[in-house]
């Protein structure tokens, strides 16, 4: 019997039960889909990120206090008060380390700012005016504050467009003076409507100089952050070990293993995103991946049953000619073409539901999250549900093969 043939006789077999058809291959389908929005929404959620990331430029290096989290506990760390005045000096001190073009230090404070009776609570950044090259975003009325604010401790503010929204509405801000904990701060900029680049939404930014947001806000004399800017992409692997040369010797520190900060790059960045979301998607496709195997013995227990029901159509086929190898095949090929028909439903299907699952995340969640289709996990999911129907579809069909042509006759 040709393949071509075989593989017709497969069809008629499984159009005869077309309901039974396609309850079997449920559990495939229910599987491949899993995997497809998995795999599409992790994705997306990579490409977000990984956007977000790339928003602090490929010239960028942070340093964080505390050591570098490996896990919940060590996140405390974070919060840390190692990084402080004398490791800015130190790091601005072309002796120590050359290839800087601008120092940033950041010092972050949640408050609630009031004009009138209009009040909203966000979170102050105190930053120098190199934290607006670095994320370019420069204010589209007034300017941003200057050295001489930042060394004056002065009480002046540049806030994003929604800030200015919710505070003035369609009054005029620039010049005003707004309240932050209960200190009167004088709007000097204001920021064009941006969304979210890097990991702040500029639209909800309130940027005061760093010296006045310890002064008057956190009454502390370290940084959440300091942002460095390489002169140029190729310096930034060897800024970032100058760096932590001048902060261990700054800390007196000669033990690697006892380092009170960390440093990240882009590059770090990326790889440890990446890595992050690798695991967090393989995790959530191996769990669903279970529903593929369930599908499996599904399959095969159908297939069991079609044979036991198909007996005299087994016995007359052979009692005509066809041999163990033509039986073996068709119902092999009815499994195989169930469980791949399956697959290319799950893929549909799956792509359909990601596609949704984007739109409402990008609404409700953030407005750069893209919908992917995973190409790969669609080639995987077609070219595992057809190996599983060749897997779970073998035993069923060497036991129809196996019938003996005149006791399949006699079945009833």
């Amino acid at each position: 019997m040709t393949l071509k043939y075989a593989f017709k006789t497969a069809l008629t077999g499984l159009k005869t039960h077309r309901s039974r058809s396609a309850l079997t291959i449920l559990g495939i389908v229910i599987g491949i889909t899993s995997i497809i929005i998995v795999m599409s929404v992790g994705q997306g959620a990579e490409d977000l990120i990984m956007d977000q990331v790339k928003g602090l430029g490929s010239q960028t290096i942070i340093i964080e206090p505390g050591r570098e989290p490996e896990g919940p506990s060590n996140f405390a760390e974070l919060f840390t008060d190692s990084l402080k005045k004398k490791d800015l000096e130190a790091l601005k001190n072309t002796a120590n380390v050359q290839g800087i073009k601008g120092i940033a230090p950041e010092v972050i404070q949640p408050a609630v700012i009031t004009y009138g009776n209009e009040s909203t609570r966000t979170s102050i950044i105190g930053s120098s005016e190199l934290i607006a090259d670095i994320f370019e975003i420069y204010p589209s009325e007034g300017m941003f504050f200057t050295d001489d604010d930042i060394r004056q401790k002065a009480s002046v503010v540049v806030i994003g467009s929604e800030i200015k929204n919710k505070l003035f509405g369609r009054s005029d801000a620039l010049g005003e003076k707004i309240k932050i904990k209960d200190r009167v701060f004088r709007i000097v900029g204001i920021f064009p409507p941006k969304g979210q680049v890097a990991l702040f939404n500029v639209n909800e930014m309130v940027i005061i100089p760093y010296t006045t947001a310890q002064q008057y806000l956190t009454g502390t004399n370290y940084f959440n952050a300091i942002l460095v800017q390489t002169e140029n992409e190729e310096l930034v692997p060897r800024v970032a070990k100058s760096i932590e040369l001048t902060l261990r010797e700054s800390h007196n520190i000669t033990d690697p293993e006892k380092d009170d900060f960390h440093i990240t790059t882009q590059a770090d960045a990326a790889e440890r995103v990446k890595m992050i979301t690798t695991i967090l998607t393989s995790l959530l496709v191996s769990v669903a991946a279970i529903s593929l195997l369930v599908g499996g013995i599904g399959i095969m227990n159908i297939m069991l049953v079609s044979v036991t029901e198909r007996t005299r159509e087994i016995g007359l086929r052979k009692a005509i000619g066809a041999q163990d190898k033509d039986i073996m095949r068709q119902f092999l090929l009815e499994a195989v073409i169930l469980t791949a028909l399956g697959g290319v439903v799950g893929i549909i299907l799956g792509a359909g539901i990601s596609f949704l699952v984007a739109i409402i995340l990008s609404k409700f969640v953030a407005a750069g999250w893209s919908f992917a289709f995973p190409i790969p996990a669609a080639i995987l999911g077609l070219s595992v549900s057809a190996l599983v129907g060749l897997v779970f579809g073998i035993y069923p069909a060497r036991q129809a093969s196996k019938k003996s042509p005149i006791e399949a006759l006699r079945y009833e």
